[in-house]
């Protein structure tokens, strides 16, 4: 976005990123309207299914969204949804730094398929192993701050808490528990999953969140361009108000105009 209010820059394992919006590949119409979304919101992060990208260097014509994203424009991150448990995740993330892709790795292990909720002890246990291969590990959690400290104790880049469960659309409704996170984190808080509207985004940066990651609401809407603007836009003006720091909130009115001086 060219909105510039002068926000500090989200930085992730030492390395700077421009956007504090970051945005999924998924549910789009085509690779060609996903190319297009991402190059209108400008995100600095883009994050890629591995079980929907060609690794064989075949060229299948049926998973070919490789060949649609750009990491001159942003950083590729590699997602191990689809995992079942650590093991699996582990070999998802091998597989994509064989196949040129950075060492960094969205790390997603959620078991059932009705809720998508990540599986807190697998979680956990992959973390583990590729922190300590050198891996730079964002890893998707449900909002649990107990959880959040130990993947930060183990050398996790990020935590991930969700807003809400995966396309659910329903914003923040872990709240009080992020909350926490925030005041705990000693690495940067994304919040991802269920935010459905650009309102959410914006109220998950006044919080603190260092960023938010958005898919669904982008990709299903009328004008994905023109949503990923939107959501980009709020990001910006929400970690604004949370670097200038909001209002106090009143339990009586307190007028803007003083109502002295001309009556007398």
């Amino acid at each position: 976005m060219s909105l510039d209010l002068g926000n500090e820059p989200l930085v992730i394992a030492g390395r700077t990123f421009n956007s504090r919006l970051l945005v999924g590949t998924g549910k789009f119409s085509s690779n060609e309207a996903m190319r297009d979304a991402l190059r209108a919101a400008e995100p600095g992060l883009v994050t890629v299914a591995l079980k929907r990208a060609d690794l064989t260097g075949k060229g299948d014509p049926f998973a070919d969204i490789l060949d649609y994203l750009e990491p001159d424009r942003y950083l590729v991150l590699p997602n191990t949804a689809g995992a079942m448990n650590a093991a699996e995740a582990v070999r998802i993330a091998r597989l994509a730094k064989a196949a040129g892709l950075p060492k960094w790795v969205k790390l997603e292990i959620h078991p059932d398929p009705n809720y998508l909720l990540p599986d807190p002890i697998e979680t956990l246990e992959a973390a583990t192993t590729l922190v300590k291969e050198g891996w730079a590990v964002l890893p998707y959690i449900n909002a649990d701050p107990v959880l959040a400290a130990r993947l930060q104790d183990v050398g996790c880049a990020t935590v991930m808490p969700l807003g809400s469960p995966i396309g659910s659309n329903r914003g923040i409704e872990t709240r009080a528990q992020i909350e926490i996170i925030l005041e705990q984190a000693r690495v940067p808080v994304v919040v991802d999953a269920g935010l459905g509207a650009p309102s959410q985004a914006a109220e998950a940066m006044e919080l603190g969140a260092d960023a938010v990651l958005v898919n669904t609401a982008i990709a299903v809407a009328a004008d994905p361009c023109r949503m990923a603007q939107a959501f980009a836009a709020a990001t910006i003006a929400g970690r604004a108000a949370y670097e200038t720091g909001l209002a106090t909130r009143g339990l009586k009115a307190d007028a803007t105009s003083p109502l002295t001086a001309f009556l007398g």
